[in-house]
C-alpha cells in the first residue's frame, strides 16, 4: 500500500472515532451487570485511599493506561505530545497508536524519542500490528518501534476483524502466533498483546501467555467498533454491508476480564473497551484487571490540550477513589474483594 494511502486511512479513522454517532458499537461492555454493594459505614478517610499501581515494574499513581490511539500525521504530533505530557503529570501509563505509518513512511507523527523526553518516568509502550510481524522486515519493525520511543514494552495488537472487513486489510494471518513467540524471544522489552475492540478469550490469552507474552489487554466489545469504523470508511455499498454486520461483534470487556483472570490468575491484565468512567474502572479492577485503559473518551481532549487530557483523567481518578470509599476499600487490593450485590448477575 502506498504511504500516502496509509496516512489518509489513519486520518479517516481519527475523524470517525471523534464522531460517536459513527464509531459507536451495538455491543455492551457488560459493566451494568456488575453492581457493588454500597458501604454506608466505610471507616475510611477519602484522602487516604491508595490508588497506586505499577506496570512493567514502573510505579503508577493510579491504575490507568492511556490506550493506543491513531490519527493523521498533522494532528497526531500534537495529540501524542498532549497525551505524553498528561501521562507524566498524572503518573499513569501510555501506549501509542500503531507505528506502522511512521516507521514505513518516515513521517514520525510525533512518535519519536521526544515522547520519552516529555514523559521520562512513566511506562511508555510502542505498538505495531500482529500482521506486520509476517512481513519480511517484521522483526525489524518491532525493534525500531521500541527503539524509536525508548519504550518500556511493545504492544502487538490483534485486529483480525478490522483487517477482514477493511478493503485494503491484511487477510493472511497464518504464522502470527509463531512470530509473536519470536518477538518475545528477540526483543529486549516485554511484549503486551492487545485486541482492538472485539475482545480476547481466555483460551487465546492462555495460548499467548504460553508463548511468553507478559501482559494482556483484553480490549473487549463495548467501546469503539472498528468494524463500524471501516463500514463508515467504505466507498462501496457491499463493503459497508459486510462491515456493519459486525458492528456488535465481540466479547464484552467485563466478560473478557472475568474469564481471563479465572484462567490466568497471575498474568498482568489490562481492561479496555467501553470504560466510560471511574466507576467502570472500579468494576474492571473488581473483576480482576490490574490496570484500566481508555482511548476514545480521551481523544476529544487530546486534540485540544494537555490540560484537557489531565482534567479528563482527574475526573476518572476522583470517581475511582469515591468507588473505593463507598465499598470500604482502602486500596486496590481491597477493591478486588469488594462485595457485589449479586454475583449471579456477573457476565458469563
Amino acid at each position: 500500500m502506498k504511504h500516502d494511502e496509509l496516512s489518509r486511512r489513519k486520518d479517516d479513522h481519527l475523524d470517525i472515532v471523534l464522531d460517536p454517532l459513527r464509531a459507536g458499537t451495538r455491543a455492551s461492555a457488560g459493566w451494568d451487570a456488575v453492581q457493588f454493594e454500597h458501604c454506608a459505614l466505610p471507616e475510611l478517610d477519602l484522602a487516604d485511599i491508595d490508588l497506586r499501581s505499577s506496570l512493567l515494574g514502573i510505579a503508577l499513581q493510579a491504575p490507568l493506561l492511556i490506550s493506543s490511539m491513531t490519527g493523521g500525521a498533522a494532528r497526531a504530533v500534537a495529540i501524542n505530545h498532549h497525551l505524553a505530557e498528561a501521562a507524566q503529570a498524572l503518573g499513569i501509563a501510555m501506549g501509542v497508536g500503531s507505528q506502522r505509518v511512521s516507521l514505513q513512511t518516515g513521517n514520525d507523527q510525533g512518535l519519536t524519542r521526544e515522547l520519552r523526553r516529555i514523559a521520562p518516568d512513566i511506562p511508555l509502550l510502542a505498538n505495531i500490528g500482529a500482521a506486520q510481524l509476517l512481513e519480511k522486515d517484521g522483526m525489524d519493525l518491532a525493534h525500531r518501534a521500541v527503539d524509536t520511543l525508548e519504550a518500556n514494552g511493545l504492544i502487538i495488537h490483534l485486529n483480525p476483524l478490522q483487517e477482514a472487513v477493511q478493503p485494503e486489510g491484511d487477510r493472511h494471518w497464518r504464522g502470527v502466533l509463531a512470530q509473536i513467540a519470536r518477538a518475545v524471544t528477540v526483543l529486549k522489552v516485554p511484549v503486551v498483546i492487545k485486541e482492538v475492540g472485539a475482545g480476547l478469550s481466555a483460551s487465546v490469552a492462555q495460548t499467548l501467555v504460553e508463548a511468553g507474552v507478559q501482559v494482556i489487554d483484553v480490549a473487549g466489545a463495548g467501546g469503539t467498533s472498528w468494524a463500524a469504523v471501516e463500514g463508515e470508511r467504505a466507498t462501496r455499498a457491499a463493503d459497508r454491508a459486510v462491515a456493519m454486520a459486525f458492528a456488535g461483534w465481540g466479547i464484552p470487556t467485563a466478560t473478557c476480564v472475568q474469564t481471563v483472570r479465572q484462567a490466568l490468575p497471575d498474568v498482568r491484565l489490562i481492561a479496555s473497551g467501553g470504560v466510560r468512567d471511574g466507576v467502570d474502572a472500579a468494576k474492571a479492577i473488581r473483576l480482576g484487571a490490574d490496570l484500566v485503559g481508555q482511548a476514545a473518551s480521551v481523544l476529544p481532549g487530546a486534540t485540544l490540550s494537555t490540560e484537557a487530557v489531565i482534567e479528563h483523567f482527574e475526573v476518572v481518578i476522583r470517581q475511582l477513589r469515591v468507588a473505593c470509599f463507598c465499598t470500604g476499600s482502602a486500596n486496590l487490593a481491597g477493591l478486588r474483594h469488594a462485595r457485589l450485590l449479586d454475583s449471579r448477575a456477573l457476565p458469563r
